[in-house]
C-alpha cells in the first residue's frame, strides 16, 4: 500500500500547560546530561537514548557528577572524546541489565500437564514448547542493590519476580503484562502470573496508579488500563478468592486515578444527555528521559517554549496511549509536532474502563460488597451508553474516536457528529471484546465493516491504512490488538463472526511460527503483509524476545488449537 499523508481537522492542542507536572529526579537529571553528551560523541547512528537512562550507579550520585564535569570536552562544541566517555561510563556505572539478575520461574516445567490440548500437528506443538520456555529467559527479579540504594537506579524496587519484554524493556510494562499474564495461564505458570499482578499492585499503593514501566522516570503517565482484567483472567483460572480480595483496594485506587479531572471530561449527546468519556493525559512538559534527544530534536521547529511544553506533554500521553507512534493521534501524519492526543476521545480507552467497571461490580459481588457492586453496575451502564451515543458511527458500522472541539477541553461539550475521526484504525474494532452480551445487530453490523474495512490482510489485523513510517500504523501489525479484536469475534455468538476470529487467529500464529523458524526469536510486530516479516518503524529498532507476542500465540492456540492436517508454512 502507498504511503499517504492524512489531515484531520483537529482542534488546537488541548489541556492547560499549567496542569499536574511531575517532578524528575536528581539522578535522572544527570542522566539525560549523560544521554546527550552520548549522543554528540558517539553520534545519531544506533543510538539508543533509552540505555544511558537505565545505567546504574557504581558510586554515590555527587562524585559521578563530579567526575562527569571534569572529563576533558572540544574547545569548539564541547564534545567529550570517546574514550573519555567510555573510561567514565565504566568506571561509574554497571551495564543496564546489572539492576536486574534471572530468576528461574517456580512454577515452570517443560512440558505442563493439559499444555494446550487442542494442538493436535507435532511440529506446532513442538514449537509452541518453545515459546513456552522462553517464560525462562524473560524471568528476573530486582537486583538487591535497587533495594539497598534505590537512589542510584532509575529502576524501582518491585517485591516479586517480573517477567519483562525482551531486548532494551528491561522492566515491567503496564498493559504488555496483560498479554503476557494470558499465555503465564496458558502455560500454567498461576504463580508467576500472580507475582505480575502483585507487582503492578505494589505500584498502584506506591503512586496512586499502575504506570507506565517500572522505571522512576515513568510515574508521569500509566498506559491502557487493564489491572482488573488480569486478575479476572487468573481469578477464572485458579478460583483464588483471597487473591481477588487482596487486590481489590487497588482497583478502587486505579479508577479513581483515571476518574480525576485530568482523564475525565463530560460530552452531552444529541439529546442532552452527559457521558462521562476519558481520555489520555500525561502529567508532563518535558522531554522523555528515556528518550529525550528524540524529543528534543522533535520539537526544535518549535520556537515558543510554551508550544514546545504542549508538545512535550502530547508526546508523553501519546506513549500513555500505548500507541507511541500513530497518525490516529496526528492532524499531520507526516509531522510529529502536530500529535494532539489530548483533544481525542479514544474508543478505546474507554472499552478498557467499561471493563474495568464491569470487573470491580463482579468483585464486589464476589466479595459480598453490595454498595460498590451496584455502583460500578451503574457506571458500567452508563459507558455502554456512551459507547452507542458518542463513539457508534452507524454508517460506517464502526465504532470512532472523538475529537474535542476547542482548546478548553471543558465538561459538557455538545457531541457533534462531524468531531468523530473517520479514518480507520484497529482501534475501532476493539468495543468487540466487550460487546457479546449487548447490541447483536450493532456486533453484526461491526464484523461486515471489520471485513471490508481494508485492516484485515493476509498475516494479520494492521494497525491503521496510512503508511507514516510510525510503528502504530501500517503495515504493522501488533499482538495486542490482534487478540482484542479476535476474541471479541469469538465470543460474539455470531456464526460469521466466530470463523473469522478462527481465521485471524491462524494467519497470526502462521507469521510467527515462520518468523521463529526463519530468525530463532519472536518479535514485537510484525509486518502483516507478508508471512514471517517483522515489522519495523518507530524511533527504536525491532525488539525480540517478545512477552506479549509470546502470549497472544499461546492464548490463540489454546483457544483455537491447530489440527494434524492443517499447514504452518507460508502458501
Amino acid at each position: 500500500m502507498a504511503s499517504r499523508h492524512i489531515f484531520i481537522d483537529f482542534p488546537p492542542v488541548c489541556g492547560p500547560l499549567d496542569g499536574p507536572v511531575k517532578e524528575t529526579t536528581p539522578l535522572i537529571n544527570f542522566l539525560q546530561r549523560v544521554q546527550a553528551s552520548a549522543l554528540q560523541t558517539l553520534g545519531p547512528k544506533g543510538f539508543d537514548p533509552k540505555l544511558y537512562v537505565d545505567l546504574p550507579l557504581r558510586r554515590e550520585l555527587g562524585a559521578a557528577e563530579a567526575a562527569f564535569d571534569a572529563l576533558p570536552r572540544s574547545p569548539g562544541n564541547g564534545t567529550i572524546p570517546a574514550a573519555a566517555l567510555n573510561r567514565f561510563l565504566g568506571v561509574y556505572f554497571s551495564a543496564p541489565e546489572a539492576d536486574l539478575v534471572y530468576a528461574e520461574p517456580a512454577d515452570f516445567v517443560p512440558e505442563p500437564k493439559g499444555f494446550l490440548p487442542k494442538v493436535k500437528n507435532p511440529a506446532v506443538r513442538a514449537w509452541a514448547l518453545e515459546v513456552h520456555a522462553l517464560w525462562k529467559n524473560l524471568s528476573r527479579r530486582v537486583a538487591d542493590d535497587v533495594r539497598a540504594h534505590p537512589e542510584r537506579h532509575t529502576l524501582l524496587p518491585l517485591p516479586g519476580p517480573i517477567i519483562i519484554p525482551g531486548s532494551r524493556f528491561r522492566e515491567v510494562y503496564y498493559w504488555d503484562s496483560y498479554w503476557i499474564i494470558r499465555g503465564l495461564l496458558a502455560s500454567k505458570m498461576h504463580e508467576t502470573a500472580k507475582a505480575i499482578v502483585n507487582n503492578l499492585i505494589y505500584l498502584v499503593e506506591t503512586y496512586g496508579h499502575v504506570l507506565n514501566g517500572a522505571r522512576a522516570y515513568y510515574t508521569n503517565r500509566s498506559q491502557p488500563p487493564l489491572l482488573s482484567s488480569m486478575i479476572l483472567e487468573i481469578f477464572e483460572k485458579t478460583g483464588d478468592l483471597q487473591f481477588v480480595k487482596r487486590s481489590f483496594p487497588s482497583l478502587l485506587k486505579e479508577h479513581d486515578f483515571w476518574s480525576s479531572e485530568i482523564h475525565e471530561l463530560e460530552i452531552k449527546d444529541a439529546r442532552g444527555c452527559s457521558h462521562k468519556v476519558n481520555r489520555y493525559y500525561a502529567m508532563w512538559n518535558k522531554p522523555r528521559p528515556e528518550s529525550g534527544t528524540i524529543d528534543e530534536e522533535s520539537g526544535s521547529k518549535l520556537v515558543d517554549g510554551r508550544e514546545k511544553e504542549a508538545f512535550y506533554r502530547e508526546v508523553a500521553s501519546t506513549a500513555e496511549s500505548g500507541w507511541d507512534f500513530s497518525s490516529r493521534w496526528m492532524s499531520n501524519s507526516s509531522d510529529l509536532t502536530t500529535l494532539a492526543t489530548t483533544s481525542i476521545i479514544p474508543v478505546d480507552l474507554n472499552v478498557y474502563i467499561l471493563k474495568m467497571e464491569l470487573d470491580i461490580a463482579f468483585f464486589a459481588k464476589l466479595l459480598g460488597d453490595v454498595q460498590t457492586k451496584n455502583k460500578f453496575l451503574a457506571a458500567a451502564h452508563s459507558r455502554r451508553e456512551t459507547l452507542k451515543s458518542v463513539f457508534w458511527n452507524d454508517e460506517m458500522g464502526q465504532w470512532l474516536d472523538y475529537r474535542l472541539k476547542d482548546d478548553k477541553c471543558e465538561d459538557g461539550q455538545e457531541w457533534d457528529a462531524r468531531n468523530q475521526n473517520r479514518n480507520i484504525f484497529a482501534s475501532n474494532f476493539v468495543p468487540l471484546w466487550i460487546m457479546c452480551n449487548s447490541d447483536h445487530s450493532m456486533v453484526e453490523k461491526a464484523t461486515k465493516s471489520f471485513k471490508t474495512s481494508g485492516l484485515l490482510q493476509p498475516f494479520g489485523i494492521a494497525t491503521s491504512l496510512t503508511n507514516s513510517g510510525q510503528q502504530w500504523d501500517f503495515p504493522n501489525g501488533w499482538a495486542p490488538l490482534q487478540h482484542l479484536i479476535v476474541e471479541g469475534l469469538a465470543r460474539s455468538g455470531l456464526k460469521e463472526a466466530q470463523d473469522l476470529a478462527e481465521d485471524i487467529a491462524t494467519r497470526w500464529i502462521r507469521t510467527n511460527i515462520v518468523s521463529y523458524r526463519e530468525s530463532g526469536v519472536m518479535h514485537e510486530k510484525y509486518d502483516v503483509r507478508a508471512c514471517g516479516e517483522f515489522g519495523g518503524g518507530g524511533e527504536y529498532t525491532p525488539q525480540t524476545g517478545f512477552g506479549w507476542s509470546n502470549g497472544v500465540v499461546l492464548a490463540f492456540l489454546e483457544e483455537f488449537g491447530w489440527p494434524q492436517d492443517r499447514e504452518f508454512t507460508c502458501k
